[in-house]
């Protein structure tokens, strides 16, 4: 028999990458876009593009590994409270798992044998799992996701950095939107293999919000262009 694949031990680390790397691309493509559209000089198009990609991985390191560390906390006072029932009433605990094991299709008689084996066993990593669903996969990890984050932002936002370095800049709002849309792609195909999700279905949604992100930057750097020129 062949070993099945199986993609939810990814789920943390892929989120935070795929995150990273997708507003990377978005974020820093927008500000050059709407850079380039007021302007016919390169210089501040580069600018906006470094300004953005070090400021946006800064941020996304600092709001992944703020959120992830509540979601930790969350996680360690739940089972801190799970340590003090079990020692407190440790009979209404066992009582717990077994209406959760009968609610899951085990008759009661059965139900309450697996409870109690599963308890012996180890108390509160079942009740951990199978009461809170927290486990070793799932539990957050702030500095992963806080890394992950960090680096796949500034991995995206290079490349429409190297746009804004290479392009002519008579077209750069063009070549920036074309690119992007590549570099969304293969994000989203990357992504969708790492997760072994659809593939097409997640080119397509982050390519049509992509391109209304772009299409409201460049129309913001088109207003206030004419405005100032």
């Amino acid at each position: 028999m062949e070993a099945e694949n199986h993609y939810i031990n990814r789920s943390g680390w892929l989120r935070a990458a795929v995150l990273g790397a997708n507003d990377g691309i978005l974020s820093t493509t927008s500000l050059a876009i709407s850079v380039a559209a007021a302007n016919v000089t390169r210089e501040p198009i580069l600018l906006a593009a470094i300004a953005g990609l070090a400021a946006g991985a800064l941020s996304m390191a600092a709001g992944e590994y703020v959120s992830v560390s509540s979601q930790a906390d969350v996680e360690t006072a739940d089972l801190d409270r799970e340590k003090l029932e079990l020692i407190n009433m440790p009979e209404s605990e066992l009582d717990e798992l077994t209406h959760i094991y009968i609610q899951r299709g085990l008759n009661k008689e059965l139900a309450r044998q697996v409870a109690m084996e599963l308890t012996a066993h180890n108390a509160l990593e079942t009740h951990a799992k199978d009461e809170l669903g927290i486990n070793e996969i799932t539990q957050a990890n702030p500095l992963m996701a806080a890394f992950a984050s960090a680096m796949s932002f500034i991995i995206g936002g290079l490349l429409p950095l190297l746009v804004a370095i290479f392009a002519p800049i008579k077209n750069m709002v063009f070549y920036q939107y074309g690119f992007s849309i590549l570099f969304l792609a293969l994000s989203g195909i990357m992504a969708a293999k790492a997760g072994g999700s659809n593939i097409l279905k997640a080119v397509l949604r982050i390519c049509i919000w992509g391109t209304f992100a772009m299409a409201v930057s460049a129309l913001i750097g088109y207003i206030f262009g004419v405005q100032t020129a």
